[in-house]
């Protein structure tokens, strides 16, 4: 999980007080944080220079400079690699028909290259070793997530490898027939809930020694932790606050097309063939279908 997704999880958790003021003004300065001074922030935020250093220590850090430093550094790299696009809200009231449709061009263009830029080949390898080794693959996720999987789970099924998704309510039905033999996909963009989401299986998956590959955001989090293997969801959503998740989405579909596209090249000529095999007969059943529906 980034910095900012602390912050803003932690501003979120106390809705009022002296945390939710200090965590409020971090997460609307971002980078222009650096301009103010302790004193000036306590002052903007009807706190005291103590709060906002308690602030600091509750993510982590032994006080405000060493926060601020880390801080600064993530926002920067965000606003080098980026456009002045805000992924959160892309548009607003009187943006155009036209500035909808550049600026969530831009966005999805921008998070596609930055999820390139965060995937690696050797994990990337070993995981589709581990998908196409495994007995059973089960994915675990909430929506919009698991639409996305399905989408995974129909391109897998095209080359004989059955995925399986929880129906509402079956995750821990799902887990508990796992075993070591096969292996989990868990999809948590803040990747911290244990106690609820996808991440409830957890405890289950590790009793069970089912090795787990985790599709998370960037930074440190309990499913990085805990997971065998990690591919990065490029992090540039808040966790609440935004219109949608147009930039998380578009990120994951591409981890999980590159995942598959990773599991059909281990044997190109024969998926290919099935695929090509499959399309053949699959048309020629349905025509034969509309043959005999006009015949009736």
């Amino acid at each position: 999980m980034s910095l900012i997704h602390k912050v803003e999880e932690i501003t979120m958790e106390y809705g009022g007080g002296a945390r939710h003021s200090i965590g409020t003004f971090i997460l609307e300065k971002k980078s222009a944080l650096t301009r103010y001074s302790l004193q000036e922030i306590a002052d903007a935020t009807y706190t005291s220079k103590a709060a906002v250093v308690r602030f600091a220590k509750a993510l982590g850090f032994s006080g405000w400079k060493e926060f601020l430093k880390a801080f600064w550094e993530e926002q920067s790299y965000q606003e080098q690699h980026y456009t002045d696009i805000d992924a959160n809200y892309p548009f607003d009231a009187d943006s155009s028909r036209q500035d909808i449709i550049n600026q969530l061009c831009s966005l999805q263009v921008e998070s596609l290259l930055d999820t390139a830029d965060l995937l690696d080949g050797a994990p990337l390898a070993e995981c589709a070793e581990l998908l196409l080794r495994s007995r059973r693959i089960a994915m675990f996720g909430l929506n919009p997530n698991l639409t996305l999987a399905e989408l995974f789970q129909r391109k897998m099924l095209s080359i004989g490898r059955q995925v399986e998704l929880p129906s509402m309510g079956d995750s821990g039905l799902l887990a508990h027939s796992l075993t070591a033999e096969d292996c989990a996909v868990i999809i948590s963009y803040s990747g911290n809930s244990i106690h609820h989401g996808p991440l409830s299986v957890l405890p289950v998956l590790e009793e069970r020694r089912v090795p787990v590959i985790a599709l998370t955001s960037v930074g440190d989090n309990l499913l990085r932790q805990r997971a065998d293997y990690t591919l990065s969801i490029s992090s540039y959503e808040r966790l609440y606050s935004k219109i949608s998740t147009f930039a998380t989405e578009n990120s994951i579909l591409y981890i999980l097309n590159v995942l598959f596209s990773c599991c059909f090249a281990t044997d190109y000529q024969a998926n290919i063939s099935r695929k090509v095999g499959t399309a053949r007969r699959l048309e020629s059943e349905r025509r034969t279908d509309a043959q005999a529906l006009r015949e009736e």
